[in-house]
């Protein structure tokens, strides 16, 4: 009898794994492709196959999908310290957020409808209110992303023409999004200027020709430069691009509508006051410093906006329902500035002090189970947080962290078996130790945090 007359149809694997179960049909179809594949191969070369019957096969099927998840944890538990946390999805949302458009999400909603004429109405045309609102400017408009808003400004007031941009802006942020290309891919031609580190305003005024239609800021993100350095602050960069009849972009990467006044983030400017320089048009994130969704917001003078979207690239870039409902509400939320902190948990987490975060991390600690004779030790230190995302990359604030250490194992092991867990638990190592920063440990996750701490020393 051929070896391959063991394996298995897919119609038998689907019925095993039914009767133990287990995920079947095309929730797991690649999986069991691929052990099938592995099996064939093993078949074939191997004098000693380590089954002898189609039941066999089976059953080490049905092992290796219980051993290996079929689809991701719903949610991780940050405790690495970084509040903005691109790989972990940024903003985490409050529950009373989703609570409050969930009816607008679970039925019809008059989306694009003007209940008044009964006609066909606008969409996003509460959020448009709302940022007006919050900014004082004249117009606001939301695309899917800051990427997109930035593409989307160039190619519908630059097409064709020169925008200016200084040489020490020319960032990469991200994963390759490049000012250069995006420039290029929007139909512009990009004129550098200044050096690296430092642009002066002749340099911008000796690159304007016929053809320049921006002068083009963007703010660094995720890096920052010191020693030797000048640039062009943004009221002036406005104040030249007026003069010579320009218009003035500004690519602020992270914005909030809202005053901070933990430490180094009281210096952080509101939308407001970035519009007060007299720039025309601004764009931002909305799941960064805002702690909202993934939206890019824009800011600026009536005419210019309403070319954004006039354009028929806004139609592709414009937001769904859902997303527009929760930033909505997220910008609702800045309506009310003393209660901020309590309905944006990104808001919360950077508005912290040492003391109230104290209290979580001493919660958690004294929920260990740490044995005389156990070869772990943890203990309370103090650290700083990073408010991540590329919003501030050098502003760190002063948290509270447990240290996790083991007489034999390494930090790398012990980082690994946490990222194992029910609810896998983020870290970072530092001196050697895995340290878990309380400042992004959300309230909720302390006691699956405890679990799995208790969990891992149980190990020994």
């Amino acid at each position: 009898m051929s070896r391959f007359r063991l394996l298995p149809s897919i119609t038998a694997v689907d019925a095993f794994l039914q009767s133990r179960s287990l995920p079947a049909g095309r929730e797991v179809r690649e999986q069991v492709d691929a052990f099938l594949v592995q099996a064939r191969q093993t078949l074939a070369l191997v004098q000693d196959p380590p089954w002898l019957s189609t039941q066999d096969v089976l059953e080490a099927l049905a092992n290796e999908l219980v051993q290996a998840p079929t689809r991701a944890p719903d949610r991780v538990i940050n405790a690495t310290g970084v509040v903005v946390h691109t790989n972990l999805g940024r903003a985490p949302l409050s529950a009373e957020l989703f609570r409050s458009v969930q009816n607008r999400l679970c039925a019809y909603s008059p989306l694009e409808f003007d209940l008044k004429s009964g006609e066909r109405g606008e969409r996003g045309e509460r959020v448009q209110s709302l940022l007006r609102a919050l900014s004082g400017a004249e117009a606001g408009t939301a695309v899917n992303n800051n990427a997109a808003a930035v593409f989307l400004m160039l190619r519908a007031l630059a097409s064709g023409k020169e925008v200016i941009v200084s040489r020490g802006e020319l960032v990469e942020i991200g994963d390759s999004f490049r000012i250069p290309d995006i420039l290029r891919e929007a139909g512009v031609t990009l004129v550098e200027v200044g050096t690296t580190n430092r642009t002066r305003l002749s340099d911008y005024e000796q690159a304007i020709t016929e053809n320049t239609a921006e002068l083009l800021k963007v703010h660094p993100s995720n890096y920052e430069m010191r020693g030797f350095t000048a640039e062009v602050m943004l009221p002036e960069l406005a104040n030249l691009a007026h003069q010579h009849n320009l218009t003035s972009l500004y690519d602020w990467g992270s914005g909030s509508f809202y005053h901070f006044s933990q430490g180094p983030l009281r210096e952080h400017a509101t939308a407001a006051q970035v519009l007060e320089s007299g720039v025309d048009v601004i764009a931002f994130s909305g799941d960064k410093l805002l702690g909202g969704v993934q939206a890019g917001l824009v800011l600026g003078r009536e005419v210019l906006v309403q070319k954004l979207r006039k354009h028929p690239l806004y139609r592709a870039l414009r937001l769904d329902k859902g997303t527009l409902a929760l930033l909505e509400e997220t910008l609702s939320a800045y309506l009310d500035p003393a209660h901020v902190p309590e309905r944006i948990p990104t808001v919360r987490m950077l508005e912290e002090s040492k003391e109230e975060i104290r209290t979580r991390a001493e919660y958690t600690l004294a929920r260990l189970k740490l044995s005389e004779d156990s070869r772990y030790t943890c203990e309370l230190q103090e650290t700083v947080s990073l408010a991540g995302g590329g919003a501030l990359p050098e502003l760190t604030l002063p948290s509270l962290a447990l240290v996790l250490k083991h007489k034999e194992q390494s930090a790398q092991q012990l980082q690994a078996r946490l990222r194992e867990a029910s609810v896998p638990v983020i870290t970072r190592i530092q001196d050697e130790h895995v340290w878990l920063d309380f400042r992004t440990v959300l309230p909720g996750d302390l006691a699956d945090l405890a679990d799995a701490l208790n969990a891992l020393c149980l190990q020994n």
